[in-house]
């Protein structure tokens, strides 16, 4: 892994990141992974793209949001709104004239939609990893929402840290503004969506909706039958830069 830089947003915000630059020349597009929530670039399926791809030459950008990893902010204040923000602004500075492949995890494959449709004809291609669209409308009880709707924070069982998980009302407020699987998703490029069929955080049927949305008619979905949320086994990584690297357009030379 290279050094963590940092980019300065013009309202101050102070955004982590790391990038490996395109040395193998010719069209492929760039590489940018977006964590899920309360993840970071440090994870293994970040780490293990950013290595693969350095290792071909490839351009590849990690993030953490505000509030996330080495970031600045607090993550009470994160929104997708803001974090698609972020993205944005740091492909328009370091990523200026390429085209962008999207791969995004769990929450970060309902921001990679929405960074997707601001990217335009830039967008190269989607790959989702248990991507989970909407999930503050199918992943919360009515219950849990009337709490949001009224300004409480939900804590959850955690099964990945000692810490419970908050969802804060201002994030569960921008993503029911956010919502995408009640309409078409009007994006045309290749889109790959992998879902374990053991995952107990987002069922494997958000990957058949997303797909169903989606306008693009070159989508397919891989299901894996034991894959689990995470998806950091070997065997669910190899999978993951398999299916990057055999994207339409996203060979090198």
């Amino acid at each position: 892994m290279t050094d963590t830089l940092f980019h300065i947003m013009a309202d101050g915000r102070r955004i982590a990141y790391r990038s490996t630059p395109d040395s193998a020349g010719g069209d492929a597009p760039a590489l940018v992974f977006l964590p899920g929530y309360m993840s970071d670039m440090a994870g293994g399926k970040a780490t293990a793209l950013f290595d693969w791809a350095k290792a071909q030459g490839r351009a590849c950008l990690l993030l953490d949001y505000s509030g996330c990893g080495e970031s600045d902010g607090d993550f009470a204040d994160g929104t997708l709104s803001r974090w698609r923000e972020e993205v944005l602004d740091l492909i328009a500075a370091t990523l200026p004239e390429k085209k962008i492949a999207l791969i995004g995890s769990s929450m970060g494959g309902w921001l990679m939609l929405l960074v997707g449709r601001s990217l335009g004809d830039r967008l190269a291609a989607l790959v989702g990893i248990a991507a989970a669209p909407d999930f503050t409308t199918w992943g919360k009880s009515q219950d849990e929402q009337t709490r949001l709707a009224a300004g409480e924070i939900i804590y959850e069982d955690n099964p990945y840290g000692p810490e419970p998980t908050p969802t804060h009302p201002g994030f569960w407020q921008d993503g029911q503004a956010r919502l995408q699987l009640e309409r078409e998703i009007p994006l045309d490029c290749p889109v790959r969506l992998i879902h374990g069929q053991c995952d107990a955080d987002v069922p494997w049927e958000i990957a058949l909706r997303t797909a169903e949305r989606l306008r693009s008619r070159d989508v397919q979905i891989i299901f894996v039958k034991d894959g689990e949320h995470r998806f950091s086994r070997d065997s669910d990584i190899n999978l993951i830069l398999r299916t990057v690297a055999a994207l339409p357009g996203t060979q090198t030379p």
